[in-house]
């Protein structure tokens, strides 16, 4: 967080407010249990939950983001290379008491959510004051679906930084791994295969262009799905899927509709009905200009990440 600066602006002149951490781990771990939505989009489960006999440990909070998948959460309060190592500890519990977590689900959020749980990829994310360039290379070599997020207070205001994100190869290796696929107007990104099979060369490129657009944010990812790609910086803020039949590349943005003018065949409300992505705004692209006209919603949709 070194290149965080942060200045309080009073009569025209700057005074820097050095940043620091936490006094103690739990006081970090409990502002965040209580904003966890807010602040990672994921919904809280359960705190210092015991892993049993042969784990031998608590995991710092449990939880399930916006996607239906298992999410750990570790915690350091300033810099300690424990906190990966402990957080694959508890993946290796979570692997094996599928039904333990589902029931937490099901008492906190209902049966349907328990059933929709997204065994595929589960995810962690470790919270800490500090990482290194080490923590960022062994993340990538493990192969699992991991964040880090670097925290830093200054003030009253708390300041969360995504450093590293790894989509892991779980969920490739059980859903089948996405191919890598080169657009004329756009970087090589990786796709579902079945969506592009056979679409257009203009949908082709206009997905690419859609990409473009949603990779230029700092800090912003992308997380090929089954039959989506998820992009996101801390939390998601779009979901795209390729549409050949139609000829449409459909992004679902993290919108609230009721904050939204939705004009029939380019935007509606898919908050309620069964779709693959995020749930919010669905923009329909049919070409560079449906593009253009969806920029204040795209960019809305990134400023809310």
């Amino acid at each position: 967080m070194g290149d965080l600066k942060v200045f309080r602006v009073r009569g025209g002149r700057a005074t820097e407010i050095p940043g620091s951490s936490v006094a103690v781990e739990r006081e970090l771990q409990s502002l965040i249990e209580a904003n966890m939505e807010a602040m990672l989009g994921i919904r809280f489960l359960a705190s210092e939950y015991r892993t049993g006999r042969r784990h031998r440990g608590r995991v710092d909070s449990l939880g399930l983001d916006e996607s239906g998948t298992p999410v750990i959460v570790e915690y350091k309060r300033s810099r300690d290379q424990n906190v990966i190592n402990q957080a694959l500890s508890y993946l290796v519990w979570l692997r094996d008491h599928h039904h333990e977590f589902e029931r937490l689900v099901s008492d906190r959020f209902g049966a349907e959510a328990a059933g929709a749980v997204d065994w595929s990829n589960p995810r962690v994310v470790c919270v800490a004051g500090e990482f290194t360039y080490h923590d960022t290379v062994a993340v990538e070599e493990i192969g699992r679906r991991i964040d880090l997020v670097s925290y830093r207070v200054f003030d009253d205001v708390l300041t969360l930084r995504l450093i590293a994100s790894v989509a892991g190869a779980g969920g490739s290796s059980s859903r089948g791994k996405a191919p890598t696929v080169s657009s004329a107007a756009g970087p090589v990104v990786s796709v579902p295969q079945q969506r592009l099979e056979g679409a257009p060369a203009k949908v082709r490129e206009l997905f690419g262009a859609v990409d473009e657009r949603l990779l230029l944010p700092e800090g912003a990812w992308i997380e090929p799905q089954q039959l989506y790609v998820v992009y996101r910086r801390l939390q998601k803020f779009a979901s795209v899927r390729v549409l050949p039949r139609k000829e449409v590349v459909a992004v679902n943005l993290k919108l609230d509709p009721a904050t939204v003018k939705l004009e029939e065949g380019f935007t509606r409300d898919v908050t309620e009905i069964g779709c693959h992505g995020i749930k919010g705004v669905e923009v329909s692209l049919r070409s560079r200009a449906d593009l253009e006209r969806a920029e204040e919603l795209i960019a809305r949709g990134i400023a809310a990440s």
